[in-house]
């Protein structure tokens, strides 16, 4: 009997994915196990792995094709000794069956006069996807008799798809709309929310030279995560300076100490460890968002930026309090690694409460981080530079101090419980050996 093989869901909130790479091929015997396939998610490249046994009659997605559906058929598996004819078609092998057939059918089931969609003036340009005049031309539709639902009334897959000869595809839809209308965003406000089409910004630079950028899976998550954190999450911002010159020395003796084991600690980790015993000292600062309630943690679990070709993950060290110095580096160092060449699981980058995005390598001393939802707040570190600063004695000295900013979620914590966070922090950085007693 033939069964389909499905395009997994390879995290919580994996969507849609790109089927990279095919390892098998048709007439292929595969094991519960066997990896068949390589999945591209909006962070990572993944192997897909066979949960039957049996052989592949029919890969029903090809390589490199992208924006395939979760639960989507993307192969067929028969038993051995069959072939895909040989058993009942599954679903979508049967539409794509019935497809030709109904193509073949349409022109002698179209009506002799087809009236025209009533929004679209005689004569005028039908904007009509590649795809979408493919499948019109099969079915025998006339393209001027469909309404569009795209951008600008462009009629795409879906219109077509849904469409009969002689009957506008969405006029079930447009009925719907004309009967419960819905108000219209003053043109300035849409703008705002949407920004303008790539038409319209293709049209400013149609004389100079450009080059198109196709979005991946990646961008195109972390434009929707972002713009979503900027226009729901209401940020405020608590800004200090810490002085790092106690934390510099402290690091240079633990370097010269465990230089034999091959351990070199970076400002970063001891940033990190911060960040994790300070949730542990202000527990009410360890949480997140939940969408009508705020889910408090009992672990510190310390999400940390990493910037890779193309954007960036966020991959997470779980109960970092707990962990030493020398066992937290090295775990970052391996994650970021990872995240470099896009092999992280999606655990290792989802979760946290609290994130930390670090740009003092590239010599920026402050900027405002955006939070990452559900996240309660992130900390921007910039660089440390030598300033002169009055000592204890009244006394002008120079010293080795760090700018941070923390964007807070003001939905999670207030600004007296993030200054008491940020405090937390800053007494821990400027006093090292306190993370370690």
């Amino acid at each position: 009997m033939a069964t389909e093989i499905l395009m997994p869901a390879l995290s919580p909130t994996m969507e849609e994915g790109t089927l990279a790479k095919w390892l098998v091929k048709e007439g292929d015997t595969v094991s519960s196990g066997d990896i068949i396939a390589e999945i591209e998610t909006d962070k990572a490249t993944m192997e897909f792995e066979a949960v039957d046994e049996g052989v592949i009659g029919k890969l029903l997605v090809p390589e490199g094709t992208a924006g395939v559906k979760v639960n989507a058929p993307i192969a067929v598996l028969v038993e051995d000794g069959e072939s895909v004819g040989d058993t009942p078609a599954p679903k979508a092998a049967a539409k794509a069956e019935e497809a030709p057939k109904q193509a073949a059918a349409a022109p002698e089931a179209a009506p002799k006069a087809v009236e025209k969609a009533p929004a679209r003036a005689e004569g005028a340009r039908v904007f009509a996807s590649p795809l979408a005049r493919r499948i019109a031309a099969e079915k025998g539709l006339d393209l001027s008799a469909v309404a569009g639902s795209g951008p600008h009334g462009r009629i795409v897959k879906a219109d077509v798809e849904t469409a009969k000869p002689g009957q506008p595809a969405s006029a079930p839809a447009a009925e719907a709309k004309a009967s419960t209308p819905e108000p219209k965003p003053e043109p300035q406000k849409a703008a705002m929310a949407t920004g303008a089409s790539a038409d319209t910004v293709k049209k400013l630079y149609a004389d100079r030279d450009y080059e198109e950028v196709t979005l991946d899976g990646m961008r195109r998550t972390i434009a929707a995560r972002l713009t979503e954190a900027k226009q729901t999450i209401p940020h405020f911002y608590l800004r200090r300076e810490i002085r790092l010159d106690a934390l510099m020395e402290f690091r240079q003796t633990l370097n010269h100490q465990l230089a034999g084991r091959g351990v070199k600690l970076s400002v970063n980790d001891f940033i990190i460890k911060a960040g994790a015993v300070a949730l542990q000292q202000v527990p009410d600062a360890n949480a997140v968002w939940a969408g009508d309630r705020i889910l408090k943690l009992k672990p510190s679990d310390v999400a940390v930026a990493v910037a890779v070709e193309g954007g960036l993950f966020t991959p997470v060290i779980r109960d970092a309090d707990k962990k030493s110095l020398s066992a937290l580096s090295a775990e970052m160092r391996d994650l970021a690694h990872r995240a470099r060449d896009r092999k992280l699981a999606p655990h290792e980058y989802l979760g946290g409460s609290f994130a930390i995005s670090n740009l003092g390598m590239y010599g920026i001393d402050n900027f405002d981080a955006v939070i990452n939802p559900p996240h309660g707040s992130i900390l921007a570190v910039g660089a440390g530079v030598k300033k002169p600063v009055v000592g204890k004695n009244d006394e002008i000295e120079v010293a080795t101090v760090m700018s941070v900013t923390l964007s807070v979620d003001h939905r999670v914590i207030d600004g007296a419980l993030g200054a008491e966070f940020l405090k937390a922090m800053a007494d821990l950085l400027e006093n090292p050996i306190l993370m370690v007693a």
